[in-house]
């Protein structure tokens, strides 16, 4: 009887543990909703932390700065009610730094909300994330060292090309050679930030470093120069995850707003940001 009597409580603890499973998998499925940030009274952003005029951590204070920052703290403010300036000044957001690799794991597997982190919109990466209505439109860019020899795109062939991990930057030249039938064969070598590119192209580690131009352009000074070429548009969207409907359909709605308005121009201007 003992032995029947443990066999129907191990049978009951299993469904029990097995009914904990379920309701934890289903409050990490929305973990990042609506409902649950406004409960939290925190939103949890992934931005760049290396890209001036976007988003740039401060050295002194630790603070990101930066046009993609605002918007981010925007968004925070329709979700919780509030104004953008009132969730800056109440430290509504908590950012998180993301690179090209890193941003949409992240949002994946919930660690932040939504990732505003010059995230270029493409129908494959819309298979697996929710993506707003591009809130910035930019093409790639190259950047080589005065001193390099380097004037035009025909004079990379056998050079090495620095981009950043998990970018659309080598798609896009390829894409771009191919349309114009360019007879260069670079050599591409990956990087996992920014500034990393930046010092090796100073180091003459590689021979050009290719972004979007709006990213270059934190990079520029009087010892290089950009090529006279740009290609493969890249629109920016706010990333969040693709099961988080409410939330992906609040974010669009401020950002289709905010370009309507033209708030997000204001944003971009007081930025320092080239409106086109």
């Amino acid at each position: 009887m003992k032995k029947r009597n443990w066999k129907k409580m191990t049978a009951a603890a299993a469904i029990l543990a097995m009914t904990a499973m379920t309701l934890g998998a289903c409050g990490g499925s929305s973990a990042s909703g609506v409902e649950a940030i406004k409960e939290r009274g925190v939103v949890k952003v992934g931005v760049k932390a290396d890209v001036p005029k976007f988003s740039l951590q401060n050295t002194a204070t630790g603070e990101y700065e930066g046009f993609e920052d605002d918007l981010a703290y925007a968004i925070a403010g329709k979700i919780l009610g509030i104004s953008m300036e009132e969730a800056k000044e109440q430290d509504k957001v908590e950012f998180q730094a993301v690179n090209a690799k890193t941003r949409g794991p992240l949002v994946e597997n919930g660690e932040v909300d939504y990732v505003i982190a010059t995230f270029t919109i493409t129908p494959e990466r819309q298979e697996t994330y929710n993506f707003s209505p591009a809130y910035y439109t930019d093409a790639v860019g190259i950047l080589v060292n005065n001193d390099s020899g380097i004037d035009t795109i025909e004079d990379l062939d056998g050079k090495i090309i620095g981009v950043a991990q998990s970018s659309t930057s080598k798609e896009e030249f390829e894409n771009y050679k191919e349309e114009n039938g360019l007879a260069v064969e670079p050599t591409f070598q990956e990087f996992a930030t920014y500034p990393e590119l930046a010092q090796a192209l100073a180091a003459k580690q590689i021979d050009a470093f290719s972004v979007d131009r709006a990213i270059l352009e934190g990079y520029k000074n009087d010892s290089n120069k950009f090529l006279d070429v740009r290609y493969g548009e890249q629109e920016y969207g706010v990333c969040s995850n693709k099961e988080n409907t409410e939330l992906a359909e609040l974010i669009n709605s401020t950002v289709q707003e905010m370009l309507d308005n033209g708030e997000m121009t204001a944003l971009m201007e007081a930025n320092g940001l080239t409106v086109e």
